[in-house]
């Protein structure tokens, strides 16, 4: 629980919640971005081989206390005007008639459905080639559909429906069936550009067009809390909830990255990049997808399974203060590593065989720590060398968000990286990015984010004639070429930018 400094201002509040990998996150911001309160609560996950689950009944649970811990910080939730909520991409489960959870939730990373996603490529590749992504991954929806379709053959028969991951939290707070965003359902197939299913696909693949829920527009008003939603977290009967997004697309409104050209990268448990663009990107390898924003543009990206989830999982009760000062002396390291926190990799390149390395052994284990953030660091000027590939404006502002902001050093060596100064927003999260969008159900999107996100502090990167990290950079590349991983097209493309 956070606790907020008391605000005496009694202009309208929106609530935004975060459905997290790791724990659900709650801000509740008032129409000047000034924050009232927030909470937050731990979820668990079962991992096994390239399965990851997890219960979909305890998503309520953990938003009902963190709900509670905000209001306990100061958030009068009697203010709160609006709700709008997001989730991990492609995460999905199936409910039965009365709402209730039917299957575990397959997560946004779960890769069992390989064999699935042949089929469903098959079936759909004119579509997914005029959605400008060419080919679905096998961690997206629609081929864990699929996959939930041939092992729970009942479900149709017995009224079944989809459920992406905010919808259970959705329905919950409305009390009946709600309509689903197109951010959420894009990896479901979802046409954005038309808001529809695409239905001859569904039939090539005997998917009822009656167990997948109607399409809005993230930022529509979907329903309103109904009695026993309001009696369970304290919002007022009626309040507005409105269709959210993805996670990253979250973290992007939060961040306030809005402006055509400008992206917004996430270091959170994994690595996620979203950019504005005027028109619709095309990727022929499949590796970039774009959501459609509330205001007309789109936002192309793309999700690593690289990030700081390996922190926490490799130096877990760490003295992480002094690991960074120390490895604050080795960069740049020598010791190159790729740190993907689970296998198989989806961007800046599509490996499903992908499995973290290092080049060597690290003779310590601040070495270790030093090449897993100088490592993050790369895999993120690669993913920016690979949307420039495709001719993506990349020439506006950078904005850091994500729990490896935490890390100043972290900060500064993504900069250097990256030869660009990088901003760091004041309160940035997915959370406040669906507050940002639950207001937006009032005004304009771009207006409303610019009144609700603000900056904390813009980093420079520290010039020298030659970046020290490139040599490095470029090492790498080669290995995930020897790898087979990444294509030899990407490399060259990454040199020739940097040598311009």
């Amino acid at each position: 629980m956070t606790a907020i400094g008391n605000d005496t201002r009694q202009s309208d509040a929106w609530l935004g919640i975060d459905l997290g990998t790791q724990g659900v996150r709650v801000v509740v911001a008032a129409s000047d971005g000034s924050l009232l309160g927030e909470g937050s609560c731990p979820l668990t996950s079962r991992r096994e081989g390239d399965r990851h689950e997890q219960h979909p009944e305890e998503w309520w649970r953990a938003v009902l206390t963190a709900i509670d811990r905000a209001r306990a910080a100061g958030a009068d939730l009697r203010r709160v005007q609006g709700v709008a909520v997001d989730a991990t991409s492609g995460t999905i489960t199936m409910l039965d008639r009365r709402g209730l959870c039917a299957t575990p939730a397959l997560m946004y990373d779960d890769g069992r459905a390989a064999a699935e996603t042949e089929q469903v490529n098959a079936a759909g590749e004119q579509q997914w080639a005029k959605a400008g992504y060419q080919r679905m991954q096998r961690s997206w929806a629609l081929p864990k559909l699929r996959w939930l379709l041939n092992h729970y053959p009942q479900a149709a028969e017995n009224g079944w429906r989809l459920a992406h991951q905010n919808d259970v939290i959705n329905t919950k707070l409305v009390g009946h069936e709600v309509p689903t965003d197109t951010s959420n359902a894009l990896k479901t197939g979802a046409d954005a550009a038309q808001v529809t299913w695409p239905e001859p696909v569904l039939a090539a693949l005997e998917i009822p067009r009656a167990m997948l829920p109607d399409l809005v527009l993230p930022g529509t008003v979907i329903g309103q809390v109904c009695a026993a939603a309001a009696a369970e977290t304290g919002l007022t009967e009626g309040t507005a909830v409105v269709a959210g997004m993805t996670d990253g697309c979250a973290a992007q409104l939060g961040s306030g990255a809005t402006a055509v050209g400008s992206w917004n990268s996430v270091m959170g448990t994994t690595l996620v990049l979203k950019g504005v663009t005027k028109d619709l990107v095309h990727d022929p390898r499949g590796v970039v997808y774009s959501h459609r924003s509330p205001s007309g543009h789109w936002l192309p990206g793309g999700a690593s399974s690289v990030g700081a989830g390996l922190v926490a999982r490799e130096f877990a009760g760490a003295d992480l203060d002094m690991l960074t000062r120390e490895a604050a002396a080795l960069l740049p390291t020598d010791l190159l590593r790729y740190p993907l926190v689970s296998p198989g990799e989806r961007f800046p390149f599509i490996a499903p065989d992908a499995r973290a390395f290092g080049s060597r052994e690290p003779a310590t284990r601040s070495e270790s720590f030093a090449a897993l953030l100088q490592g993050a660091a790369y895999v993120e000027r690669l993913c920016f060398d690979y949307v420039d590939l495709l001719g993506a404006p990349t020439d506006g502002a950078v904005v850091l968000t994500g729990g490896a902001t935490r890390n100043p050093l972290w900060n500064q060596l993504r900069a250097d990286v990256l030869q660009r100064p990088v901003s760091l927003p004041r309160n940035a999260q997915p959370a406040l990015g669906m507050a940002v969008l639950a207001a937006s159900s009032r005004d304009a999107l771009d207006s409303v984010a610019a009144t609700m996100v603000r900056l904390d502090r813009t980093l420079e990167p520290r010039r020298s004639e030659q970046n020290p990290h490139d040599e490095g950079y470029f090492r790498l590349l080669d290995l995930l070429v020897q790898r087979g991983w990444l294509p030899g097209v990407v490399a060259t493309h990454a040199r020739e930018r940097t040598a311009h």
